[in-house]
């Protein structure tokens, strides 16, 4: 059974918002009270958060569906819709996502780092909330906006200061066992350790943690052995160990062969061949072994290289391999730029922005794209003539049918209104898109037009009064 998984795909899907609601008060002796509908609440977000308590992707590589709450709809009475849950995802430290083309989204490092995976979508306002003075009582609301759907990848890259590179049953698993109270799989026999393994070491006042990776073979940085699936786990470690076996039963191999092999797989995979590199010759407490560790020995120290002479099975030379370590990160950790605090970066948008653009296609379709369009069309109940002769207004003030006009379009054109796989298609006629301008202006109600009865019998009583008063002002007395 798998137990430990470090790239998995995730599809999740954010809250929608609620639609808004489309009320009219209503109490006794007040029939025409106003409109009073509610704003929909707003859909949940997926959020993806550093929890270091968890150290695999497991969970979502059993369970790679997930989906915030929606948003409640509005209701009469002014009273909004719930908000949707967030949803929170634990990942662990050390975290990619990525997209489905391999575009780096976000580096999750450090506890309670997070990125907002999907968007909830915003709910739709209430008739109340759109009433103005020229629309005194709208009779629709606005739709809720959908919430983002998203297919991400995961990849863990463990975060260690020191990462054991090495052969296969070169003894990286036996070390830190001994250096550390770690305990992998320890077994006579190749790729024995099949996931990455961390221990934390402590060298005088140095703290610091270390990995052992899967071990590592010809073309292993192409994809062959486990190579390309572990080698990511070595990019974030600030050191190198080259685990050195000096006991090998097989022909072919030496210690300095297998070096620059793993060296020319560092290369290859990229940047991890310029780290601080250090050299063990393990497996010396064989006799056969010693000797092979001493005449290599001075050919690596040619190359530049610090060479420690280490047996994990005798802990033989495990002190001064562990405070050289100790010594390497220190600096390391000396050299990384001080955190700073987060600056607050405003990009204000050109005043001549106008947000939306629009494309004449080569069948003759005209094409408008832009944030504001697009979101006002998904928010459009296209069944309630008030609402799309709604979206007509807004479109017109923003300059989209101005912008028709100047690409060329004539009345009866074909205007899309979204991208290709979710458009909305309509022919357009200039300053009449939905026809409900036949119905007066939009979104008033002509009761409000009317006197009101008492206000009518005042006046009516007036001008009784001011005919009466010029009738007894032109009389002439006989």
């Amino acid at each position: 059974m798998t137990t430990f998984v470090d790239r998995v795909e995730l599809h999740v899907a954010a809250g929608n918002g609620g639609h808004g609601c489309a009320s009219v008060h209503r109490e006794k002796f007040k029939p025409l009270g106003g409109p009073d509908g509610g704003n929909g609440g707003r859909g949940g977000d997926v959020i993806l958060t550093v929890d270091q308590s968890i150290t695999t992707l497991l969970e979502y590589h059993h369970s790679p569906h997930r989906k915030a709450t929606n948003g409640k709809p509005g209701e009469g009475g002014n009273r909004s819709g719930k908000d949707g849950q967030d949803l929170v995802l634990a990942v662990p430290d050390g975290t990619v996502v990525l997209d489905k083309a391999g575009n780096v989204l976000a580096d999750l490092v450090g506890h309670g780092t997070s990125f907002i995976a999907a968007q909830g979508g915003r709910g739709g306002l209430g008739n109340a909330a759109l009433a103005s003075a020229r629309r005194k009582a709208p009779g629709f609301a606005l739709l809720g906006e959908p919430g983002d759907l998203r297919d991400v990848v995961l990849e863990l890259k463990t975060v260690a200061d020191v990462a054991l590179v090495g052969y296969p049953s070169a003894g990286k698993s036996s070390l830190i066992s001994v250096l550390s109270a770690a305990r992998p799989k320890i077994a006579d026999y190749p790729f024995t350790t099949l996931v990455p393994n961390l221990g934390v070491v402590t060298a005088g006042s140095t703290v610091y943690t270390i990995a052992d990776v899967p071990g590592l073979i010809p073309g292993a940085s192409q994809g062959k052995g486990l190579g390309l699936e572990f080698l990511r786990h070595v990019e974030r470690c600030s050191v190198l160990v080259h685990v050195l076996d000096t006991a090998t039963l097989e022909s072919d191999r030496d210690p300095a062969s297998d070096l620059d092999v793993i060296e020319e797989e560092l290369r290859q995979y990229g940047g991890l061949d310029r780290r601080p590199r250090i050299v063990v010759l393990n497996k010396t407490d064989v006799p056969d072994g010693k000797d092979l560790a001493e005449m290599v020995r001075p050919d690596l120290e040619a190359r530049g290289y610090r060479v420690f002479e280490v047996s994990a099975v005798a802990h033989l030379g495990l002190k001064e391999l562990s405070f050289a370590l100790a010594e390497l990160v220190a600096t390391a950790r000396a050299a990384k730029p001080k955190d700073e605090a987060t600056r607050i970066v405003i990009r204000p948008k050109a005043v001549d922005d106008t947000g939306f653009t629009v494309t004449r296609e080569a069948d003759g379709l005209f094409r408008v794209r832009g944030e504001k369009p697009e979101r006002w069309v998904r928010q459009t109940d296209f069944n309630n003539d008030e609402a799309v002769g709604y979206l007509a207004d807004r479109l017109n003030r923003l300059g989209v049918e101005e912008a028709l006009v100047k690409a060329g379009a004539r009345g009866g054109d074909g205007v899309a209104i979204g991208p290709e796989d979710n458009a909305v298609v309509f022919d357009w006629e200039p300053s009449l898109t939905a026809g409900a301008e036949m119905l007066g202006r939009r979104g008033e109600d002509h009761r409000f037009e009317g006197e009101r009865p008492a206000a009518q019998r005042r006046r009516d009583r007036q001008a009784e009064r001011d005919e009466a008063q010029q009738e007894f002002d032109d009389f002439e007395p006989f």
